[in-house]
């Protein structure tokens, strides 16, 4: 069964990421990353998902962008629908809205079309009073009973203040239905801003889960999907697009710091590289960044519906990564259109087999008879160093797989050597998408 799901509502700049940053820190699972607040409106755009421990049992939380009237004239029209269209989807979602008000500006049209709304599609509601932070301004609730609703409850997300008794509202609401906690892979799609991330991810949804705009910087926040391909579940995180830190807004800063966060959380990171316009300096230094974090990795080239001559532009694109980004000369290389659905399906093998390969243990026999059967290549790498003598080879750990070479001396080795090894264990035992650690050890012969 499903978890039970709450939405929390509201119209813009009245608190709602700020309240579900504080119920996260409160009753979080696990390590928690902070969504970005801001005070300027409009900061969330997506919807940003959480999990809750609650009387011992999981509940989704989700953190929705700002809901606009639909009678609301802005400047940007198109992506505040998009926004309001995305509260409507939480709503859907939820078990349970809390629809959260200003208690220092007061009621607005906009709190009374969300609620005429909750009410519409029949969804248990709490309403919820934000930056109250005494019982001296309680009084301020008044007017929010104009809507109707038998309990305004008073909190204040940003001291805290009251937030045991939303929390102990919420608790008789839920069931005592939880999913299965069996770990998924967590796959990340990083990549330049406008590369098509979003819309990737909403085609392998099959439904409208991200807000996708010709806009670059469109996606704020990490946000995440749980996506299911023959019975079998993933969890894709959409980044924010990663550009220049020097033409990148204050806003911008926080969605890199994210955008790096979810590559450390990822499993796989998706490198999604625009086909049109190939590898840029921008692509390598995103590339650096998994490489950094030592993470499994596959290469997708984005919008390939508008490459002509596919045959010949692949064998240009592939020179030109494999040159470009030659440091993750493990990594698979796939061409798919996010819009036209061309050849998705053939990133869900790419990852079980990643995944796979980043959890493989190779038996220390098996090592050293690979050293054993490369004496040839062996003694040219220990004359070039000079006095070097290879003792052994055992693996240590795995996600990623971690080697430890012993040799009689450290001062001979040199980087080169080490990618000699590497390519001996990558020939052998694969480790395709799969980054590998080599360290060395000196012991007496």
């Amino acid at each position: 069964m499903p978890r039970y799901t709450v939405a929390i509502v509201g119209r813009p700049n009245v608190g709602k990421t700020t309240l579900f940053n504080k119920l996260m820190r409160i009753a979080g699972k696990g390590p928690f990353i902070p969504a970005i607040t801001d005070s300027t409106p409009g900061v969330t755009r997506d919807r940003n998902y959480g999990v809750l421990v609650l009387n011992g049992k999981e509940v989704t939380i989700i953190d929705t962008g700002g809901f606009m009237p639909d009678s609301h004239s802005l400047d940007n029209s198109d992506m505040n629908a998009q926004v309001r269209e995305q509260a409507i989807f939480a709503l859907q979602e939820a078990d349970l809205a809390i629809h959260l008000l200003d208690a220092k500006e007061g009621l607005n049209p906009s709190d009374i079309e969300m609620a005429d709304t909750i009410r519409t599609m029949g969804k248990p509601c709490l309403s919820v009073a934000n930056k109250v932070d005494s019982k001296e301004k309680e009084k301020y609730l008044l007017e929010f009973y104009q809507l109707g609703v038998s309990e305004v409850i008073p909190v204040s997300a940003m001291t805290g203040y009251n937030m045991d008794v939303l929390l102990d509202r919420i608790v008789p609401t839920f069931c005592a239905d939880t999913l299965d906690n069996e770990e998924i892979p967590k796959v990340a799609v990083v990549g330049r801003p406008n590369v098509g991330k979003s819309t990737l991810i909403n085609t392998l949804l099959g439904k409208k889960r991200l807000i996708v705009s010709p806009t670059p910087g469109t996606t704020r926040d990490a946000i995440d999907s749980v996506v299911r391909y023959y019975n079998r579940e993933y969890l894709f995180i959409d980044t924010a697009g990663i550009r220049k830190r020097s033409k990148a807004s204050e806003i911008e800063q926080y969605s890199i710091l994210r955008a790096h966060k979810a590559i450390q959380r990822c499993d796989v990171a998706i490198l999604l590289i625009e086909g049109s316009q190939g590898v840029v300096d921008q692509d390598q230094k995103i590339a650096g960044i998994i490489r950094d974090a030592n993470k499994g990795v596959i290469i997708a080239i984005n919008k390939w519906d508008l490459v002509s001559d596919p045959e010949t532009a692949y064998k240009e694109i592939e020179k030109e990564v494999r040159a470009k980004i030659w440091f993750l000369e493990h990594a698979p290389l796939v061409t798919v259109s996010g819009l036209t659905k061309r050849r998705l399906t053939k990133i869900f093998p790419l990852i079980d087999s990643i995944t796979a390969e980043l959890s493989k243990r190779i038996p220390t026999s098996e090592l050293n008879d690979l050293l054993r059967q490369n004496q040839g290549f062996l003694k040219v790498v220990e004359e070039s160093a000079r006095g070097l003598k290879v003792l052994y080879m055992t693996q240590v750990s795995v996600r990623p797989p971690h080697f430890v070479l012993f040799i009689n001396r450290l001062s001979s080795l040199k980087r080169h050597h080490l990618r000699f090894f590497e390519r001996l264990i990558r020939d052998r035992y694969g480790f395709v998408g799969c980054p590998i650690n080599i360290t060395v050890k000196p012991r007496r012969d």
